[in-house]
């Protein structure tokens, strides 16, 4: 009985953790400013003069080993 009445009790509080989490992220409501704004557009054109691109799936996939390393 006592196991029991220590599972619902975990479940409780697992149940009452979970939906804290999710109601504190429905409750966020983070706007960037303008000067924050300036500066990732200023970051991303300074990536871009360097000669920086993001990566597909498909290009991160072709450019890894997949198969491993081959022993001597």
């Amino acid at each position: 009985m006592n196991a029991l009445l220590g599972f619902i009790c975990f479940f409780a509080v697992a149940l009452i953790g979970w939906a804290i989490a999710e109601l504190k992220g429905k409750a966020d409501n983070y706007v960037e400013n303008t000067d924050e704004q300036k500066a990732m557009q200023t970051f991303l054109d300074n990536q871009r003069k360097g000669g920086y691109e993001e990566m597909s799936i498909r290009d991160v996939v072709k450019s890894i080993s997949t198969k491993g390393f081959s022993a001597l």
